[in-house]
């Protein structure tokens, strides 16, 4: 069985002479003409740098194989400092190098697996901190930054949007007519458009009337009207959970919570797919199982069989000849 980067035409892999740095120069530049995000670049870089401390890459390709990569494994473990998840984040980079690598006939082609992870329930605000975050603040009694914090807070819970996305918002970009947010930043560089709700309306419609500006000034921005950073913007948010009391301080924690209210709230997968802007169903359905026991909440209220059982119970009488003509 062929799989990704497997070639027949080129299997003198002893003979070839290309070092391990060369290949991954010339991997960068194929990541760059590919027109990957400057963030995946920069994702690659790390995770060569990390392997090149690993591994004498002065060496030719052919000399990675499957037991470097098992050793490579075991290096990272050893170091006790990342968990099983971000070990397989940099196998994940250094697969997709090497099956490049087997591409150009440089490396013997070879299986690399990620290794076996439990999936753990992901972390999401509960509704008691929910609701001390989306007070709102005395407008008279409160600064710029403070209010425009709370007016993210609303956005991150009403769209689950992620720090970049959030970040290249204009205010250009949010159609009160249409009642629609043209995300014009997000993780598979697709233009994605997402519906506006009623009460998020009501709040950026409020948030404008104090930020003003034109059309390709960025929505959130701060006190100088500069666009906020990633970094900035989750300083900022930081800093207002805390005040609040709230320790929990993480911006992709509003993702997940936005996940797991769309579905106990009843709302399709598949919209919800949409919402998040992902490619597959894979992450959602991952979202569905993390929150298996939250579903179970209320469950017999939803179950069709208990609502058919009920109305028995409640007296209600079927008509015995419709039963036949039914099971005929």
């Amino acid at each position: 069985m062929k799989f990704y980067g497997q070639l027949e035409k080129s299997n003198n892999y002893e003979e070839n002479n290309v070092t391990i740095l060369k290949a991954m120069e010339q991997y960068q530049n194929y990541n760059i003409a590919r027109n990957l995000s400057p963030h995946s670049i920069e994702f690659y870089k790390i995770c060569m740098e990390a392997f090149e401390k690993f591994y004498d890459c002065t060496k030719l390709c052919n000399t990675i194989d499957e037991n470097v990569v098992f050793e490579y494994i075991t290096h990272l473990k050893n170091k006790n400092t990342l968990n099983d998840t971000s070990i397989n984040t940099n196998i994940r980079a250094l697969r997709a190098m090497c099956y490049y690598f087997m591409k150009l006939g440089y490396t013997a082609p070879f299986q690399i697996s990620m290794l076996r992870t439990e999936k753990k329930i992901k972390e999401t605000y509960t509704d008691e901190e929910l609701a001390i975050l989306l007070k709102k603040p005395t407008i008279s009694k409160t600064t710029f930054a403070e209010y425009r914090n709370w007016v993210i807070v609303n956005y991150l819970l009403a769209t689950g949007n992620r720090v970049g996305t959030i970040c290249d918002l204009k205010i250009k970009d949010v159609d009160f007519g249409a009642g629609a947010i043209r995300l014009s930043r997000t993780k598979n560089r697709n233009e994605q458009i997402i519906p506006i709700s009623k009460t998020l309306h009501d709040v950026l419609k409020g948030y404008m009337k104090y930020r003003k500006g034109d059309g390709d000034d960025y929505l959130f921005c701060n006190v100088n009207g500069i666009r906020l950073s990633e970094n900035g913007l989750k300083l900022a948010i930081r800093k207002y959970n805390l005040k609040r009391g709230v320790n929990k301080t993480s911006l992709h924690l509003f993702r997940h919570t936005f996940a797991k209210k769309w579905i106990l709230n009843g709302g399709d997968v598949f919209r919800l797919q949409k919402m998040l802007g992902h490619s597959s169903m894979t992450i959602v359905r991952e979202y569905v199982n993390m929150f298996s026991d939250d579903l179970k909440r209320d469950f017999d209220t939803f179950n069709p069989l208990e609502e058919f059982s009920n109305k028995r119970d409640e007296g209600i009488k079927l008509n015995p000849k419709k039963i036949r003509r039914m099971m005929l």
